[in-house]
């Protein structure tokens, strides 16, 4: 699906886990063509039915009573305590300017939602019903009439309507670009029913996903605010979520709290869920401040990013007294890809020999295995841990899309026969690579006519000497990074890291001012137009994701192949193909990712015994236990 908001920044830290359930952003994968299940009727040409699937059946019935994954009787109450790194100065994700809030969506709701156990399905949820032709031509939703937003106020299409033109006209710049042209027209037809018109050269397989899967806002508080999306705003837009805004200490923290007349609690997909009474979120200036106040008890609940810590650091009093619990929980979403990425826009980047270069400088193995304790792998595809990634040399079916853009001159000949490119193995023995790795990079750099001068440093014809500037705002980064640069002055690049405070990094980033930095690739099972956001030449100019700047036109076919797929086989061969021709084309360095949520708490919180494979919830469906906090409480283990 696409997105309408930008991310603050890349952090170090995983966030898929505490936001995947929040709002819109926890849809995933929302399923839009005309294969309903469960009990669906046909009224003429038009289906009735309490969710959509494009590929195959839904897993869950229009009449379940809860989702598998959760406890039922999961009791309310308590605190949760998680950490943030930086400062916030807004609680709207929604607009460049500012830094949001953590959490800052945690009230929205869409009509849509989807689970943490089936990736390919979409059921209602602020709605009751959807209706659809076979062609989708339209869709309408008949809307729950006992939804209300956070002030009491009735929820009607209206809002929805209102909140879905918001986007549409006041949206991020790479969101509008993708978006535009979906919808011929929303229409209102009462107080609960509401239908959205597609244009009919719009994606089939996206349309469902963009009428329903935007967060509905109350319409009158947006007027009696004067409030614009494009705009930060002190203060969460008005939703109907189960979380309010309970306080707030701009760069220090902020806290939600259970709304307790929240609309939705016997709902089914909310039943044993939504359990915290707070939520509270502590602000450190990096992740070593943050640990000493995780073992202070200052928060309660981390999610361990860096392996050092997890493998050295948690033997403090809190883990060998037993209040701190530690547990490696598998993680079954698509591998996130970390990388570092070129900045496109400027011409020494625009060389693949020269990104080929500069990236074979990286030792992975040294890093990992020295820096890194070897728990992580390195994602060599942009899907990584799924049958999504390229492997091997193409398929017939990889072929069929290929063999065009090669004809016309668009990829290398070599895209159909090279095995997907994977990067070189080196000695995790010394961070230097191979000899032979510093001479094949010596040599592309030669032939890009990037040559040695008497000082040692690589100039071109010009005399304009070869600078790579790193942008990053983390330190935890710069043990990885400055190995990295003495590697890259020893080939003749001057290299340097410049860190900068978030605020100076989000800024940076969006105008390109940068050699490299980094990008956390996160990317869907059913991928279809969210794809031009990351990679599309339309998003380049302005994009929180495609921050490499990439303009290249057999990638945009490509993709235009996966947006089309009308089969699951079909959807799987065309992201194939864009995972081989992105990995071909070098605009990134891939780092690493781990398959696993490495996950540290005081012992007072509860969670079911089989969590899905397709988040960890910790915000979403564990519980609290008053007994265990009180005994962690008699034992000083908590502030």
């Amino acid at each position: 699906m696409t997105y309408p908001s930008a991310p603050a920044r890349t952090l170090a830290r995983p966030q898929r886990a505490a936001a995947g359930w929040l709002g819109w952003m926890g849809f995933g994968v929302l399923a839009l063509a005309a294969l309903a299940a469960g009990p669906a009727r046909a009224q003429g040409e038009v289906t009735v039915s309490h969710g959509y699937s494009n590929f195959g059946e839904l897993k869950y019935p229009a009449d379940m009573a809860h989702l598998d994954y959760v406890n039922p009787d999961a009791p309310k109450g308590g605190e949760i305590s998680i950490w943030s790194q930086g400062n916030f100065d807004s609680f709207n994700q929604y607009a460049r300017a500012g830094v949001p809030a953590a959490l800052n969506t945690i009230g929205s709701e869409s009509l849509l939602t989807s689970t943490a156990d089936d990736p390919y399905g979409s059921y209602c949820f602020l709605c009751t019903t959807l209706e659809y032709p076979e062609d989708l031509s339209f869709v309408t939703f008949n809307l729950r009439e006992d939804v209300t937003f956070a002030d009491g106020t009735p929820m009607t299409a209206e809002d929805v309507a209102y909140s879905f033109n918001l986007f549409q006209t006041q949206g991020i710049p790479e969101y509008r670009s993708v978006v535009e042209g979906f919808i011929k027209e929303v229409v209102v037809e009462g107080d609960y029913r509401i239908t959205f018109r597609f244009n009919p050269d719009s994606s089939v397989r996206d349309r469902v996903g963009i009428a329903g899967g935007t967060p509905v806002f109350s319409k009158a508080w947006f007027e009696a605010k004067g409030q614009r999306l494009d705009q930060s705003t002190r203060e969460p837009f008005m939703s109907t979520g189960a979380y309010v805004l309970d306080s707030f200490d701009f760069n220090r923290r902020v806290v939600y709290r259970r709304n307790p007349d929240y609309w939705g609690y016997d709902h089914p997909f909310s039943i044993g869920r939504n359990n915290f009474d707070r939520i509270r979120v502590e602000y450190f200036a990096d992740s070593d401040a943050a640990f000493e106040g995780f073992k202070a008890g200052a928060y309660t609940f981390r999610i361990e990013s860096e392996p050092q810590t997890w493998a050295e650091r948690y033997d403090f009093p809190g883990v060998t007294n037993g209040w701190v619990v530690r547990e490696e929980i598998p993680d079954g979403n698509v591998g996130d890809r970390l990388a570092w990425v070129f900045n496109l826009d400027r011409p020494e980047w625009q060389d693949e020999r020269v990104r080929r270069a500069i990236s074979l400088m990286f030792n992975f193995e040294w890093s990992n295995a020295t820096l890194y304790f070897g728990l992580y792998q390195r994602p060599v595809s942009f899907w990584s841990g799924t049958d999504l990634a390229a492997e091997g040399v193409p398929s017939e079916g990889e072929l069929a899309l290929l063999r065009p853009l090669v004809e016309e001159g668009l990829l290398p000949e070599s895209i159909l026969t090279d095995e997907a490119y994977v990067p070189p193995a080196n000695d995790p023995s010394a961070n230097r690579p191979s000899r032979q790795l510093i001479r094949q990079a010596s040599a592309l750099l030669d032939e890009a006519g990037w040559t040695t001068g008497p000082d040692g440093l690589r100039r071109n014809a010009e005399g304009k000497v070869l600078d790579l500037l790193i942008l990053q705002f983390n330190p935890m980064f710069d043990r990885v990074i400055n190995p990295y640069i003495e590697n890259l002055t020893s080939l003749g690049v001057r290299a340097r890291l410049e860190r900068v405070d978030s605020a100076q990094y989000v800024e940076r980033r969006r105008k390109g001012d940068f050699d490299m930095t980094s990008q956390r690739f996160s990317l869907p099972f059913e991928p279809s137009i969210g794809l031009e956001q990351w990679f599309a030449s339309k998003t380049a100019d302005d994009s929180s994701r495609n921050l490499m700047r990439l303009r290249n036109p057999a990638i945009d076919r490509l993709i235009g192949s996966v947006i089309d797929a009308t089969s699951l086989d079909d959807m799987k061969t065309g992201v194939r193909a864009v995972d081989r021709a992105l990995r071909s084309v070098g605009f990134d360095l891939p780092l690493w990712y781990s398959g696993n949520y490495w996950v540290a708490y005081y012992d007072m919180y509860r969670h079911p015994e089989t969590l899905p494979p397709l988040a960890l919830g910790y915000l979403d469906f564990w519980w609290f236990d008053p007994e265990a906090e009180g005994r962690l409480r008699a034992a000083g283990a908590l502030r």
